[in-house]
Order: C-alpha cells, then sequence, then structure tokens
C-alpha cells in the first residue's frame, strides 16, 4: 500500500483555500493532496463533509495549582480527550511558577503530569510569577532556548500580579529572547478596591463579580500594557479580550504599528454579566476574568473578529466543579463573591460555537474559522509549519466537520472534568465528527478511539510575530 490512510471525497479547507481533493497520509505527515488518491491501507468516506486541520486551543488552564483547597477539574487526560472530541488536534496549557519556586522546577513539575496522559498533542507555556534575578537572567532565557518560547504575565490575581518595575522587566527578557509575552490585563488595585467596596454594601452574590471588574478597569490595564511594550519595544499578546474598550486599545496600536496582537473566547460572543444572576448560586457558574459583558460587547467583539484585530480564539478552558466543596462552591463561596474560583469550561465546546456562531450565521467564512481556530496559533507560538494547516509535509493533524449537523450543546455528551458546561441547551449548527492527530483516527462520532499517551509535549521555535 502506498499510504497509511486515505482521506477521500470531502472538501479541504485552510486559510486561504477552500477546494475539493483527497489527501494521503504515511506515517504521521500529510504525503499527498490530489483530485483522487488511491492505493492506501485504509480510507474514510469524507462525502459531504469540510476537512481542516485540527483546532489548536493556545489558551488552556490544566492540572495548575489553585491553592486554598481549590482544584481544577481537568487532568491532561481528560482535558486533551475533550479537546480532541471537540476537533482539536494540539493544546498549549500553562506552567505555573509559584512563588518562591523556581521556574525551571514548577516546568519540570507540570511536565511530569503530562507525560504519558495525552490522547493529542501538548505544549507549554510559562506563567511568570516571581521574576526573581535568578529567573529573569538565567531560568527564563534558558527556558526560552529549550523550547519555551512564550510566557504570561499577570496585572492581577494576589498570588500572580507584577508590578508595572516587574512588568518592564520580563518583556525586556523577552524582547531579548525573541519570546512572545502574553499578558492578562486587568488591574489590581482597582479591582481591589471595587470588590471591598461591595462587599461593605453587602454585594456579595456571584453576579457582583463583574460588577468588581467592568470594562474601565480592563481598558486601563490593556493601555498600560500597551505603553510598557511600546518603551520596550516588544512585541505582545493580549489575551481574552472581553469588549470594546479593551479591542479598541488593542486597535489603536495597531494602527500605530505596534506589534500588539489580540485573543478572544467563546464567553465573549455568547454570554453576558445577566447569566451571572442565577438564583442559589447559579451564578458562580459564570464567573470567569474578564466577566462577560453585554450584547453590545458582544457585537464589538465581532467586528474585531472580522475587521483583524483578533489574530486567535481560545478557550481559556479552566474548569472547576460546580457542586464541589474544592470547586465553585467551596466553603467561602457563599460569603463573598471573591472567593467564588475564576474560570469556566470550554475546551470541547470552542469550536463549534465559533463555526455555529460564525460561519453558520455567515458573519465569517469557513477559511477565516481555519485561521482563528488553528493556523493562527500554530503561527503566533512557534508550530507553523508543522501544525496549523493542510499540506504536503505537515503533521496530518485534520478534523472532519459535518457543515449542517445540529447539535445542543449539554453536559451529558461532552467529555471535560467539570460536572457542567455553561452552554447547557445552546443550540449550534455545525459538528466535528472526526478527529486525526499526527494520522491517527482519536475521536469518531463523538467517542475518543485514541490511545491515553499518543500526545507528544513539544518544543517551538521562536514565533514569526515575536522578533
Amino acid at each position: 500500500m502506498t499510504y497509511d490512510l486515505a482521506i477521500r471525497g470531502g472538501t479541504i479547507v485552510t486559510a486561504t483555500d477552500m477546494y475539493r481533493a483527497d489527501i494521503g497520509i504515511s506515517g504521521e505527515r500529510i504525503a499527498i493532496i490530489a483530485e483522487e488518491v488511491s492505493g492506501a491501507a485504509r480510507e474514510i468516506d469524507a462525502t459531504g463533509l469540510l476537512v481542516m486541520p485540527g483546532g489548536i486551543d493556545s489558551h488552556v488552564h490544566v492540572s495548575q495549582p489553585q491553592g486554598l483547597g481549590i482544584t481544577l477539574a481537568d487532568d491532561f487526560a481528560s482535558a486533551t480527550a475533550s479537546a480532541a472530541a471537540g476537533g482539536n488536534t494540539c493544546i498549549m496549557p500553562f506552567a505555573l511558577q509559584q512563588r518562591g519556586h523556581s521556574l525551571r522546577q514548577s516546568v519540570e513539575d507540570y511536565k511530569r503530569l503530562a507525560e504519558s496522559e495525552c490522547y493529542i498533542d501538548t505544549s507549554f507555556h510559562l506563567i511568570v510569577s516571581d521574576p526573581t534575578p535568578a529567573v529573569l537572567g538565567q531560568e527564563l532565557p534558558a527556558l526560552v532556548k529549550d523550547g519555551y518560547t512564550s510566557f504570561k504575565v499577570f496585572m492581577t490575581y494576589d498570588d500572580l500580579v507584577l508590578n508595572d518595575r516587574q512588568l518592564l522587566e520580563v518583556f525586556d527578557v523577552a524582547r531579548a529572547e525573541k519570546a512572545l509575552v502574553m499578558v492578562h490585563c486587568e488591574g489590581y488595585d482597582t479591582i481591589k478596591f471595587m470588590t471591598e467596596r461591595l462587599e461593605r454594601a453587602g454585594k456579595t452574590e456571584p453576579y457582583y463579580h463583574a460588577v468588581s471588574r467592568p470594562e474601565v478597569i480592563e481598558r486601563e490595564a490593556t493601555h498600560r500594557a500597551i505603553s510598557h511594550a511600546e518603551l520596550i519595544d516588544v512585541p505582545m499578546m493580549v489575551v481574552h479580550v472581553s469588549g470594546r474598550e479593551a479591542m479598541e486599545q488593542v486597535r489603536w496600536a495597531q494602527q500605530r504599528g505596534l506589534k500588539v496582537y489580540a485573543e478572544t473566547c467563546p464567553q465573549y460572543i455568547t454570554l453576558t454579566a445577566e447569566d451571572l444572576q442565577g438564583l442559589n448560586m447559579e451564578g458562580a457558574k459564570y464567573v470567569c476574568s474578564p466577566p462577560p459583558r453585554d450584547t453590545e460587547s458582544q457585537k464589538a467583539i465581532w467586528e474585531g473578529l472580522t475587521q483583524g484585530v483578533f489574530q486567535t480564539f481560545s478557550s481559556d478552558h479552566c474548569p472547576f466543579r460546580y457542586d464541589a466543596t474544592d470547586g465553585k462552591l467551596n466553603p467561602k463561596a457563599r460569603t463573598s463573591f471573591r472567593w467564588v474560583p475564576n474560570g469556566i469550561p470550554g475546551i470541547e465546546t470552542r469550536l463549534p460555537i465559533l463555526f455555529s456562531e460564525g460561519v453558520s450565521k455567515g458573519r465569517i467564512t469557513a477559511q477565516k474559522f481555519v485561521e482563528l481556530s488553528a493556523t493562527n496559533h500554530a503561527k503566533m507560538y512557534g508550530l507553523y509549519p508543522k501544525k496549523g494547516s493542510i499540506g504536503v509535509g505537515f503533521d496530518a493533524d485534520i478534523a472532519l466537520w459535518d457543515p449542517n449537523r445540529k447539535e445542543t450543546i449539554r453536559q451529558e455528551i461532552l467529555h471535560h472534568g467539570s460536572d457542567y458546561t455553561p452552554w447547557e441547551g445552546f443550540e449550534v449548527t455545525g459538528w466535528p465528527v472526526a478527529t486525526i492527530a499526527r494520522g491517527k483516527l482519536v475521536m469518531q462520532d463523538g467517542d475518543i478511539i485514541g490511545d491515553k499517551g499518543f500526545g507528544q509535549i513539544l518544543s517551538r521555535s521562536a514565533s514569526q510575530y515575536a522578533s
């Protein structure tokens, strides 16, 4: 047999093209794309289906330490299985440096959690929370050279926030090492002020999480981060932009020629702050940061998606169990929204939501969907041209989509470790029916049929966007 696998009869979609062709796969890579491919040991009939690059979710939290008796709901096995079920072939979680700990040791500890657990490929970003002279001068440069070519910093959260001087120092290392720095842009002091004021007024329900973090706080921090990046002359990715005010700060920077990039997420095109109003702590299910805004903000996000302000569409998957003492309903959560863990599950539903709300409703093309869900992630984070598109020589990371299949998102059909989905009952048109990772069929018709441990932990080259 000439090929190990042939995908026949489908319509191939890349970030630039859409055409009918067959694909021949040898080993883990695409060997041929032709009008007709024969002579394969196994064939998949993709008639009527879209053949697209497997999704890359470049912003997920898996097995990340939380402290205070709180536990994330997904380990690497459940997270990668869930991702594969949603049409993804690679995820990019964060190796978190806890304060007082070595960044290198944090990476090694995190890597051990992932080894032999993943159904699909995984690659780590770093989180820098304690930029000591040793971290800045030794560990961080060495880790970038080892293939950890992107890292995230926070402008909020007690155990993660960096002050302006520390941000500038980390940006300076990123510039020197040609690493891409990701920034969570919310103002620490302003959130703390708002939280304490609301608590004094007795406004402690989950809904007030959104009130404590209004758009002006995200806007101010976004502008401040952009100003720091301009001063240092370093490219920067603003993650999980939630609405117009922060989006327009990014667009302002881009129009001035600054290398400022941006990401948004499903919650900002489908959810609103009103979802946090649920009775009896139901609103805790929607607590994430930045919080969902309103319908006008959703329109602004679509504006940014269609006009190219946003380069990537990620899930910011940060799953907790709702009905659990180590999750959303931990003992302190009922006393104040500040103790409700920040984050929602979304690794499996990211792509169906974007496809349905974007492609099926005519807001974006299928090619734009591929760009936002896979290609730009690979280019932004040093995985291209190994991943992110369909072409000869690329990894055979492919998702087959039924563009006409109607499905209702519900917890019972999902594979994540959380006990709920924020999109319970949400109707979508367009659904992944098979996922092929490096030439191996890992998901078919919603069933995970791949092998745990098949997924590799990838090092990455420098981002072409970070030079």
